[in-house]
């Protein structure tokens, strides 16, 4: 277990630093609104979203910062709770790591700067893409750990 925590929190400082960078990056070579043509009709764009995931509950302030702190509380508690597991600590620190990305833009500016503007899709960010990974990471866990048992009985 103390091996996996030290890999989840490294993954999580990894994530926050690649994460905190890029935007950086974007907000001092794209002004805010402007979009640059990148490949396949992807823009990169500084955009803020005030909002959960989408811009939903755009205007939601301190919710959005309570359900963020809740639903990173959870993960905390389930990656220290559950039983072990292979990989866990790859989905968790995915997940905290793009989750604190995110907050801090939410405590320092109001809002997460989002830059990745496929076609057809709301713009995202590094972060945002660590949260999917860390999500499809802990539904494979969880598929293989079912599947698992399912062949043991």
């Amino acid at each position: 277990m103390r091996r996996d925590l030290v890999r989840a929190l490294a993954l999580i400082v990894g994530v926050v630093a690649v994460d905190q960078a890029s935007k950086a990056l974007v907000e001092g070579a794209v002004e805010r609104g402007e979009h640059e043509s990148l490949v396949l009709g992807f823009d990169l764009v500084n955009v803020k979203n005030e909002g959960i995931a989408f811009g939903f509950l755009g205007d939601g302030g301190a919710l959005v910062l309570v359900i963020t702190l809740v639903a990173l509380a959870l993960v905390v508690a389930w990656f220290v709770l559950a039983p072990a597991r292979g990989g866990v600590w790859i989905a968790v620190g995915l997940l905290v790591g793009g989750a604190l990305g995110n907050l801090i833009d939410r405590v320092t500016e109001d809002g997460v700067t989002d830059f990745i503007d496929p076609p057809l899709w709301p713009a995202f960010n590094l972060a945002d893409v660590a949260i999917t990974a860390g999500v499809i990471v802990l539904i494979w866990i969880a598929f293989e750990h079912e599947r698992a048992q399912a062949s043991e009985a």
